[in-house]
């Protein structure tokens, strides 16, 4: 009877064993001279199967080597990136759709850091506060030259003894816009006292409630939702490139996503610049900046997809509508989420 327990126990261990026991390619049963990663035999200083090294040791000089190494590699490849990107943007779209993967940074990788350097800089230096109330001093400034020049036109008129009821009615207009502008500027965004809110949705009107408490809190839940849903400028962009070649067969889904992804990285680029040249008291320089998106679509377009010169223009037209028809959209979806 004691044989057969021992034998039943026999069993019993070796299905144990048999269930535990790693299969082909663990780490538990690797043999000298397999990779550390994938446990293929190694034949070189590489594995052929995963491209690890076959000597890893675990010490902070492979660390720090690993470190240096990498943003060498980046930087190697950001360095033949950005001056194609800023001169040359079509030709460098197409030889990376056309499979040129590992001489440029991938759209994908540049994108993701212009985000972060934008949202860094911007924050920093304050660039993004300061362009909102430059922006609107020079708005306010605007409308109270024009005050100024229809109440002259007025007491001219008056002298003249002419009808001024015409003029009397754009004084009272422009005169509301400048009191909308300066609870603007005072941190009064909206307001929800008038009677012709009354209709407005109930979601609509807490949702104001909330930015009218506490405007400084609603702007910065807009910037970290920019921040965050930033991802969402790339499939919103996609479809209208795709409408500039709607019956073309040779374009697909992903070059039209990749020549967006570099617009993209491209454009956050020129925010980054803006921002530093604003923190510097360089703010008309910055707006000079403005003109450069049509020329770099332009430039793109014509080199990636190998456009003429009439037919890049005519698209580059569309784009920028499209361009702002996707900025538009994109603030809604920041603004909603920040308000709710």
């Amino acid at each position: 009877m004691s044989e057969i327990e021992g034998v039943g126990e026999l069993v019993t261990g070796a299905a144990l064993a048999a269930a535990i026991e790693p299969s082909a390619g663990s780490t538990a049963i690797r043999r000298d001279g397999d990779c550390l990663n994938c446990s293929t035999p190694l034949t070189g200083a590489y594995c052929s199967a995963c491209g690890q090294k076959a000597r890893v040791p675990r010490s902070l000089r492979t660390f720090f080597g690993d470190l240096v190494a990498g943003l060498f590699n980046f930087e190697g490849k950001i360095w033949r990136t950005l001056p194609m990107l800023a001169w040359r943007p079509g030709e460098m779209t197409r030889r990376y759709v056309e499979g040129e993967r590992a001489r440029f940074v991938s759209p994908v990788a540049l994108y993701l850091f212009t985000v972060f350097a934008m949202f860094a800089v911007l924050n920093f230096t304050g660039s993004m506060g300061g362009m909102m109330d430059d922006g609107l001093d020079k708005a306010s400034t605007a409308e109270r030259t024009e005050l100024t020049r229809l109440e002259t036109e007025r007491q001219r008129g008056v002298e003249r003894q002419a009808d001024v009821a015409a003029i009397d009615v754009r004084i009272a207009a422009k005169k509301r816009d400048i009191a909308e502008l300066e609870k603007v500027k005072s941190g009064q965004i909206v307001n929800i006292d008038g009677q012709e809110d009354q209709d407005a949705p109930q979601w609509l009107k807490v949702a104001a409630a909330k930015i009218q408490a506490n405007p400084e809190a609603f702007i910065a839940k807009v910037q970290d939702a920019a921040s965050k849903y930033s991802w969402l400028l790339i499939p919103l962009s996609v479809p209208f490139v795709w409408l500039l070649f709607p019956f073309s067969r040779h374009y697909h889904l992903y070059d039209h996503t990749v020549f967006v992804t570099y617009s993209l990285a491209f454009m956050m680029m020129l925010v980054i610049a803006a921002g530093l040249l604003v923190s510097t008291g360089l703010t008309s320089v910055a707006s000079l900046l403005f003109f450069i998106p049509p020329i770099h679509m332009y430039r793109q377009l014509r080199g990636a997809y190998l456009l003429g010169r009439i037919s890049a223009f005519v698209r580059t037209l569309m784009l920028v509508t499209f361009s702002c028809i996707v900025a538009t959209l994109f603030m809604v979806v920041v603004f909603a989420i920040g308000a709710l």
